[in-house]
């Protein structure tokens, strides 16, 4: 040997040495933050003893900085803790009985109480307790939101079922116990007619803070012809006149009552005066299940109490319902938040057209008001409008919008309201949770708990799932959808693992307006690594081939997107009328790709908080 390979060797050595008394550092600091959690961990579930200190042995590696450390054990071919994550103790045992090795030691051999193949067994485990079997071919289970349409539409089930939907979700936020039920028993018998097992969970609406209800407009209603650009009439204007409207009712149709409606013949020529006075002639061209098809020429705005007139007989407009009003919103516009019940009011104008009375929205959440500041963000509608707090009244704040479509947006009633830089209680089970939650517990395999952020919510979860006697029975779902949850994640999966089996559900959607679109990437990572150290499942929802669902077409981001859940448990599908089509594909790109694809975990550099107090 030279002395140049000598020098080399030696510094090797040291090298090695160097890293071996750093992960024994790493190591006591792992142990320490184990023993901190002791009495917690006394606590936990016998199912997920071994899982609950990989969290925490998980969590405390990720105090630290690895990159240095991963460099160097590339440099000498050795892993690098890339997939450590669901066996953290053990990876670093072997990691040091290696580098012992190298350097013709013989290190002390250690059991971590949890072996590589063991915590991959465990996941395994788990997954199948909380979601069921998986499908042929396919490790990644599919989820799918039943509509309304489910309950009485048993062949659109049944076909769901057939193209691989492992789990069924119903959400309690829509409908009520008849149609849920009627659903279940859908999903069931088609199931059993498929020799299949599908797991029916169902979600608690939560404590969402919503806009509230905005004043109604008029009762009227506008038909206008099609014109080519020189301003002829290529297609005439069409309204469709019923005995009375319906949940399903259109809005073209327009409610004349059913005496009135009996004296309709195909062939009448009908006479109206519009809104502005001007006389509009109407010809009946078509009647057919209770419906006359009327053509007109010009345009017509039509109001509650309009008659059309016939020589023979009249018919008079009884029933249009006010038009849905949404609140016009630019940039630099003020926007007043208020609490309570009352209806929100659109902006005054004046003349020229300038503001002169601000808009209005109403929000019940009182817990709000109290705690925001000024400065503070607020988004409206999954964060596609955003203002700032610039004052703060006794139960009202002024909000001034910094961020809308170029055009103008418009904020309608029943719409979100995010405040990721104020810190409220909201979580917990509201009076319908408890009330929904015993239709769950009779009928359900999965609750899924929604806007869960600190673990006393989880406690009172467990708590009412002991009384209703469901505690072992009855698997949970967290839904991860708030800043706040992400920071309280340890803490929450650790509250959680005190019943039997659970799993999470990253809800990208409320979570990416929480915590910023630009973070939204490496935060749901985060809690695909942490879920994976407490061998836990993971949903990934919101907006999965969202189009293709929805419009028929799916987006090549959309693709992607599916192809990246592989590195979840389960993926959630959104209703739309084209849902089977999303669940044939999203089978097939997860059948097609699960050979290439192993479930993954990188480490990255030392964790940071989200929330700003």
């Amino acid at each position: 040997m030279n002395l140049f390979s000598a020098d080399l060797m030696k510094i090797k050595s040291e090298l090695i040495h160097e890293l071996i008394r750093e992960m024994g550092l790493i190591k006591l600091h792992l142990e320490k933050e184990e023993e901190k959690y002791k009495n917690i961990l006394e606590g936990v579930s016998p199912t997920y003893q071994k899982s609950a200190r990989n969290l925490i042995h998980y969590h405390a590696l990720r105090h630290y900085d690895l990159r240095k450390i991963q460099n160097e054990l590339r440099s000498l071919g050795m892993s690098r803790f890339n997939n450590s994550t669901g066996h953290v103790m053990a990876s670093l045992l072997n990691s040091q009985q290696i580098l012992h090795h190298l350097v013709g030691e013989v290190g002390e051999r250690k059991k971590s109480g949890l072996s590589i193949k063991k915590g991959l067994k465990l996941l395994n485990n788990h997954t199948k307790e909380v979601l069921g079997y998986r499908s042929k071919n396919r490790r990644v289970r599919i989820m799918v939101t039943q509509p309304t349409e489910g309950a009485d539409n048993y062949e659109m089930v049944h076909e769901m079922v057939k193209n691989g939907m492992n789990c069924a979700r119903i959400n309690c936020a829509h409908d009520g116990p008849e149609i849920w039920e009627a659903i279940i028993d859908n999903v069931r018998k088609a199931a059993h007619a498929l020799s299949k097992h599908v797991t029916i969970t169902m979600d608690l609406g939560g404590p969402k803070i919503r806009t509230g209800e905005i004043t109604p407009g008029p009762r009227v209603r506008k038909f206008t012809p099609d014109r080519d650009d020189y301003g002829n009439v290529i297609k005439p204007a069409i309204l469709v006149l019923v005995p009375k409207l319906n949940e399903h009712s259109k809005t073209d149709e327009i409610p004349v009552g059913e005496e009135g409606f009996s004296k309709i013949s195909e062939g009448d020529k009908l006479a109206l005066k519009d809104t502005r006075g001007k006389a509009r002639t109407f010809r009946v061209v078509e009647i057919q299940d209770e419906k006359a098809i009327l053509t007109c020429a010009d345009s017509v705005y039509l109001k509650e109490g309009a008659v059309f007139e016939h020589l023979e007989y009249e018919l008079v407009v009884e029933g249009i319902p006010p038009k849905v009003q949404a609140i016009p919103l630019r940039i630099g516009d003020t926007l007043e938040a208020k609490y309570g019940l009352e209806p929100g009011k659109l902006p005054s104008y004046n003349e020229t057209g300038d503001v002169i009375q601000n808009a209005e929205i109403y929000c019940d959440y009182e817990e709000l008001f109290i705690e925001i500041k000024e400065g503070d963000r607020v988004l409206f509608d999954d964060g596609k409008i955003e203002g700032k707090v610039v004052e703060k009244k006794a139960n009202s704040f002024l909000i001034k919008i910094t961020r809308a479509k170029l055009m103008g947006a418009k904020l309608k009633a029943e719409k979100g309201i995010n405040v990721p830089d104020t810190l409220l209680e909201a979580g917990g089970l509201t009076k319908k949770d408890k009330e929904d939650l015993r239709f769950v517990a009779k009928h359900a395999d999965v609750v899924n708990y929604s806007f869960v952020n600190r673990p006393h919510d989880v406690v009172m979860l467990i708590e009412e799932l002991e009384m209703l006697g469901v505690k072992d029975k009855l698997n949970v779902i967290l839904k991860i959808e708030t800043q706040l949850a992400f920071d309280n994640l340890k803490e929450i999966l650790l509250a959680s693992m005190k019943t039997n089996y659970i799993g999470v559900m990253i809800a990208r959607g409320d979570l990416a307006v929480e915590t910023g679109w630009n973070k939204i990437g490496w935060v749901q990572r985060e809690i695909l690594n942490s879920c994976n150290a407490a061998h836990i499942p993971v949903i990934w929802a919101t907006q999965v081939l969202e189009s293709l669902a929805k419009k028929g077409l799916p987006s090549r981001s959309e693709i992607t997107d599916a192809a990246t859940s592989l590195k979840a448990e389960c993926v959630m599908l959104n209703k739309g009328p084209y849902i089977n089509e999303a669940i044939k594909l999203l089978d097939q790109i997860l059948s097609e790709m699960e050979d290439y694809h192993e479930k993954n975990e990188n480490m990255l550099p030392r964790r940071k908080k989200l929330t700003i107090i």
